[in-house]
This record gives C-alpha cells, structure tokens and sequence, in this order.
C-alpha cells in the first residue's frame, strides 16, 4: 500500500492521526515466514511517541466482521473538545507530547493472515466526516499491503475478512482493555455485503 500522503486527492481525504505503515515480512524457505510488527526505538511508533500498554490477539473466521467500534477522546478540564482537537491534529500535529495516550485508547493493528477490508470514519468534534477505506493482507500474502495502521480515538474503525480464510490479527491499545470505554455501532455485519447501519453511519444511505 504506497501512496503519497501529500497529494492533493489523498491529502484531502486522509484522516488526521491515522497512520498506515509497511512492514518487513521475511520469507523462510520450508519453514514459513517472519514478520516483524514494530522496533521500540525506531519507526513510526517512536515517532510519534506511542508503545502499546497491552498487546491482544483476536481470530476472525471468514467472512466475519467486527465493528464499528469507536474510542472516545480524552480533553482536559477547561478545554473545548473542537478546540483541542484542531490543536492536537491541525494546528500541532507533529508536537506528539500533547497527545493524552495514558488517558485514551490508541489502537495499532497488524494482520499475520488472511486479507481484510478497513473502513475508518472520523467522527470527532469539528472535523468533517472524512471515510478511508482499504485492504490489507496478512504477512502469509506478502505484498505492499503488509502495513500495520495507526487508529486515534474519534475514529469509528470497522474490520471484515476477505475470501475463504480465517483473519489472524495482533494489535496494542495505548491504555488497558476496560469493554465499558469501547462504542460499537450496532449492525447485522455477519449477514451483509456492506450492512445499512454502516452504510448510513457512513452517510451513504438515503
């Protein structure tokens, strides 16, 4: 997945925080293969300042889908949710200390097999209603979609496995696991192609 960030299409529909980021997967002759997830010191996690608290796995079987679930920001006392927003991804987006990540959940996923289909939709105070949508491939299809993405709170994310095989996934949360703090969109996503909750959480709906 290689696209310039900076042009003028991409950048518009981007949504602020999100990354998207290759990975290494090494191919062992008769044995398998090796991925690698993230360095502590190097890459975009050290970048922008953010280690996982808890690392999870989770299965999903072929054509299943998970979501939409949501993260709710965490603004300081005083402080207007649009404002503080705008400040952290617009006005300040690379003073990577402002970001609360002990106070809100940050998610990184990576895929180790299967393919999926990602739909991210921005929902914070203040920002248009931006939607991406991709694939990516699990490090048993090595391509340029192995990538690991970066997902802020405020962004609605949904996952839906692609073709006949199961989806392994790995991914860290900035804060511990609490159900109570998550938001789901409730929806038939087992039973659809693309199901009308989502289609009219997205705004595609009549």
């Amino acid at each position: 997945m290689t696209a310039d960030r900076n042009q003028r299409d991409i950048k518009e529909a981007w949504i602020p925080g999100v990354e998207i980021f290759p990975r290494k997967v090494h191919a062992q002759r008769h044995r398998g293969f090796f991925g690698e997830f993230v360095r502590r010191d190097e890459g975009i996690l050290a970048q922008i300042g953010f280690w996982p608290k808890q690392w999870s796995a989770a299965r999903m079987f072929a054509n299943a889908a998970k979501g939409f679930h949501v993260h709710p920001p965490s603004v300081p006392e005083n402080k207007l949710a649009a404002e503080w927003l705008r400040r952290l991804f617009v006005d300040e987006p690379e003073n990577y200390s402002l970001r609360r990540y002990a106070d809100e959940q940050w998610d990184v996923m990576f895929f180790l097999q299967g393919r999926v289909e990602i739909i991210l939709c921005d929902i914070r105070a203040g920002f248009p209603k931006r939607v991406m949508r991709f694939f990516v491939d699990g490090d048993n299809h090595r391509s340029d979609n192995n990538v690991g993405i970066v997902v802020p709170p405020g962004v609605a994310h949904a996952i839906r496995a692609e073709g006949t095989e199961d989806v392994i996934m790995v991914y860290g949360t900035s804060t511990v696991f609490h159900p109570e703090f998550e938001g789901r969109i409730a929806s038939e996503v087992e039973s659809a192609e693309l199901p009308e909750s989502w289609q009219r959480f997205l705004g595609r709906g009549d």
